[in-house]
């Protein structure tokens, strides 16, 4: 079995702390304000449909979901899909994210690049993430030709590519949705400061992710110079 303990000290713990780290947050944050009755009202489904009405957009709809946190825009079937504990809540929280996902439908309405370029990469980033590492170690370990580790790297920066471009078009919908708030006033005083802390504990999560990728494609990188060596 192959075990390098730079790995485990510089990719697999780090990685692990920084997720872990941002997901303990965007928790906290959401079940904080998911307590906390926005001062409209509105339940998140209210909300979303309330957005795409002033946005004139006649053909998404907004379904439930199951699980928490799972809340989605689809594109191809055009549809906003909310969790349990969004679609009937009426929360602070409910609001921020169901506004968050209509950010995702009016860059897709505006034809926003970075999430069209995002969506082109969702085959080549599943594949690359998956068939990847498995060429990089693969190959260090039955002592293959060095083609095969670079071919994995080459995968996996698909997969790189699709996390950093998910890092702009997250931080864009959030911003979309805080001017949507905003217009409409659905969320008003320090209600409107509470969003902002629930959309960058979840944008915090996209940018651990990111990091996390990163540090494992310099060990990647670091695998393939050893084995020139």
């Amino acid at each position: 079995m192959y075990f390098d303990p730079m790995y485990l000290l510089f990719v697999a713990i780090p990685g692990m702390l920084l997720i872990g780290w941002a997901q303990f947050q965007v928790k906290g944050t959401y079940q904080k304000y998911a307590q906390v009755e926005s001062s409209l009202g509105m339940t998140g489904k209210q909300v979303a449909e309330a957005i795409l009405n002033k946005m004139g957009v006649q053909d998404v709809k907004v379904e439930p979901i199951p699980g928490e946190l799972s809340d989605h825009y689809d594109p191809s079937a055009k549809a906003v899909r909310l969790s349990e504990g969004i679609y009937g809540s009426r929360s602070i929280a409910a609001a921020t994210i169901a506004a968050h996902e209509c950010g995702h439908v009016l860059q897709d309405v505006k034809g926003y690049k970075p999430m069209n370029i995002r969506a082109s990469l969702v085959p080549a980033a599943n594949i690359g993430s998956q068939l990847g590492p498995i060429l990089v170690i693969g190959g260090l370990v039955l002592g293959l030709s060095p083609i095969f580790v670079n071919i994995g790297i080459a995968l996996f920066l698909a997969a790189i590519l699709f996390h950093v471009v998910t890092l702009p078009v997250e931080f864009d919908a959030s911003n979309r949705a805080l001017r949507i708030i905003d217009d409409l006033n659905i969320l008003q005083g320090e209600e409107h400061k509470a969003a902002k802390k629930i959309l960058s504990a979840a944008a915090f999560t996209y940018v651990a992710t990111a990091i996390s990728a990163l540090l494992q494609l310099a060990y990647y990188f670091m695998l393939s110079r050893r084995q020139e060596n």
